[in-house]
């Protein structure tokens, strides 16, 4: 086996790879990867044998620590269909020696949750074992499995029920700019934070992804009452972003929106994921922010963060 630093010229490769493997999702590809290089250095990973692309590591550096890939949500070890569990123990005792002899001192790295495996892929969380890694955070995210018996909560219906008899509109929109004045304002005055991507970020990216980014919107009069940014990853859905004006919140936009999505647009997929609930690594649960997501019948999926001291 050997490892190579990718290079620009292993595009076409990577991307077919991540179309092909056994664990992943569409923002490891390279478009998406490298629009944010400016803020991480990029030292992603292929993992060959006999010159065949078997394994690859979105991956980036910051002050000799590799990182499974900071620009993400999670990011592991993606795996093509025919590798097993004793050349994956190969793959990480390979990269821990490779690692070592280029003064890396530390590997930081995100496991992929289950929810993205089409076939079982939790290789990587045993050999992490082996090599006495540590468990440093675990977020939980809610997701509903679509596929299964799930119910609402009396409190969800409820405001369904509230929100049908409003005068509203569901569309499917383009228009990331207005949806992104009323995601700042709430999050400026509820959380004082900012969205992690700027407008022109999540103005490109829609753009190169077309077919798995999307943004839903809840209209009254032309005005955004609610909206949401879904990532549609094979046979799941992820609500990038949630965003409920205060009338919106009055009259039940977001929870209509939702509704609709998991009973309409997207009744046939496996997953509806709606993120973490999670601070402090982990440590602080938001029992407000989960008990919504729970409403609609969402069930928790771990994010786990290993790290691996490289001595």
């Amino acid at each position: 086996m050997q490892i190579v630093r990718y290079r620009i010229e292993y595009k076409e490769m990577w991307d077919s790879f991540i179309d092909s493997a056994r664990n992943s999702h569409f923002f490891f590809k390279r478009d998406y990867l490298e629009y944010h290089s400016n803020r991480f250095k990029d030292y992603s990973l292929l993992i060959f044998n006999k010159k065949k692309l078997i394994s690859i590591l979105p991956a980036n550096i910051d002050n000799n620590i590799l990182y499974s890939h900071q620009g993400l949500t999670f990011g592991g070890l993606i795996l093509n269909r025919d590798i097993k569990t004793i050349q994956i123990l190969e793959i990480f005792e390979l990269l821990y020696n490779y690692l070592k002899d280029n003064s890396i001192v530390k590997m930081i790295y995100k496991s992929i949750p289950y929810i993205y495996h089409r076939m079982p892929s939790e290789e990587d969380r045993y050999a992490l074992f082996r090599l006495n890694a540590k468990l440093i955070r675990r977020d939980i995210s809610s997701t509903i499995a679509l596929s299964s018996e799930f119910k609402y909560s009396k409190l969800r219906r409820r405001v369904i029920n509230r929100a049908k008899r409003e005068s509203l509109e569901i569309v499917k929109s383009d228009n990331y700019r207005e949806f992104w004045r009323v995601l700042r304002e709430i999050l400026r005055v509820k959380y004082r934070v900012s969205p992690v991507h700027s407008l022109e970020e999540i103005e490109y990216l829609a753009s190169r992804f077309r077919d798995n980014i999307k943004l839903y919107i809840v209209k009254r009069d032309y005005r955004i009452l609610a909206g949401t940014i879904i990532y549609e990853n094979r046979d799941i859905v992820h609500t990038q972003y949630l965003a409920n004006s205060i009338e919106g919140k009055e009259i039940g936009a977001l929870d209509l929106l939702i509704d609709y999505l998991i009973t309409n647009i997207y009744r046939d997929k496996r997953y509806f994921d709606f993120g973490i609930s999670t601070e402090n690594g982990g440590r602080y649960l938001n029992s407000g922010l989960i008990s919504q997501k729970e409403g609609f019948g969402a069930r928790g999926v771990v994010h786990d963060f290993y790290e691996l001291e490289i001595v």
